[in-house]
């Protein structure tokens, strides 16, 4: 095991956590249907049922992400969980949201009512994808930092990563494309609600309904992540040279997807199944849509995370110095931390297997009306 091996085995797995993430985002976009399209309240705690047996789990892929990259590449940790400091701390505003929502909206002694709660699930519902997919996006459009290894052995300050901008974040909002992809994340998770709702909640007015929102929201984020991947695709890119210098390469996306076939492959086959998973779920009788579409997720998002950082490609740009941006060469952790690392990391797969044993255990009936009568349903 090599140090350059054990770098690209973690950034894999790191995008491979945001690549699950992102799938798992359904529960997002199921909670923002469930508090806006027109359904009576007991449908409406059919589908927040659904998803309310899911949402753990993706608050704790988030962390996990969150964690993963502080284990592997503490610099891009310290820079952007230290530095732009404000996106991170609403999405995580948003989490305590939902979690909060979940446990007191029919809850006895409420006072203020289910419906205050539910539109907290819908706020976390829109900004929870979007500010992610935004941060994202500021893999590929850049973000104001810059940092300074020498600082460490500074006595008065000691800190490698300054962020040049007191918006901490929150400028990656003026950044029109990094925006669109935060908007196509959205619609993404939007799309995956409604299919999960469709494939968890057995209901035939309610699959009706949330077919036609599924074409819709469907089809938006087919215009919008075009939009978004054709500009990626010709728009110039931060290549790294052999000797660690950062410059500006033309098409330098469209290379790391053409240099790397088997990762091109990868992002075709996500999209191909993103589509068909649409199709069923939108325009046939089918109630498994969600799961070519969720398998593809996963699979596109992977892509697109590996062409942000494999092969000599800043992952974590500065535009504020490009000399700054951040590669999973020069802000990786150690080879013994690397390698202590990987050998805890080969329990993953009995984790994986644990989950989806359990999600299998709580999918095995769907939600149906008459469960809404239930005294001991949670949510």
């Amino acid at each position: 095991m090599t140090y350059q091996f054990l770098q690209q085995y973690w950034w894999f797995l790191v995008s491979l956590l945001g690549a699950l993430l992102v799938f798992l985002m359904f529960v997002q976009g199921g909670n923002f249907w469930a508090a806006f399209i027109n359904i009576d309240d007991k449908r409406r705690r059919m589908i927040l049922n659904s998803t309310g047996r899911k949402w753990e789990l993706t608050f704790t892929t988030l962390v996990t992400f969150g964690g993963a990259f502080f284990a592997s590449f503490p610099l891009f940790y310290s820079t952007s969980f230290g530095g732009a400091y404000w996106v991170w701390i609403i999405i995580l505003i948003t989490f305590v949201l939902q979690a909060v929502s979940y446990e007191f909206q029919n809850k006895k002694g409420n006072l203020i009512g289910a419906r205050p709660f539910q539109l907290f699930l819908a706020i976390n519902g829109f900004f929870g994808p979007f500010l992610v997919g935004t941060a994202v996006g500021t893999f590929f459009t850049g973000s104001p930092f810059v940092v300074d290894k020498s600082a460490i052995m500074s006595s008065g300050a000691p800190i490698i990563s300054r962020w040049a901008s007191s918006w901490h974040g929150l400028e990656a909002l003026a950044q029109p494309w990094a925006v669109l992809l935060g908007i196509a994340v959205f619609l993404l998770a939007l799309t995956l609600g409604g299919l999960y709702t469709i494939n968890n909640v057995k209901d035939d007015t309610l699959r009706v309904t949330m077919q036609k929102k599924v074409r819709t929201s469907g089809l938006a984020f087919v215009v919008v992540f075009v939009a978004w991947l054709i500009h990626l695709l010709v728009s110039e890119g931060f290549a790294v040279s052999a000797d660690g210098t950062v410059a500006m390469e033309p098409y330098k996306y469209l290379h790391n997807f053409l240099a790397m076939p088997a990762v091109l492959a990868l992002f075709l086959a996500g999209v191909v199944l993103v589509l068909l998973g649409w199709f069923k779920g939108s325009f046939t009788k089918s109630v498994k849509g969600i799961w070519p579409a969720g398998i593809g997720t996963v699979l596109a998002v992977l892509a697109i995370l590996l062409v942000a950082g494999f092969n000599g490609t800043a992952y974590y740009p500065s535009n504020a110095d490009l000399q700054s941006s951040l590669t999973i060469t020069n802000s990786c952790s150690s080879p013994f931390t690397l390698k202590a690392m990987f050998w805890a990391s080969l329990a993953i797969p009995f984790v994986l297997a644990y989950i989806a044993y359990a999600w299998h255990a709580m999918d095995k009936k769907p939600i149906t009306e008459k469960e809404m009568d239930d005294e001991e349903i949670k949510y």
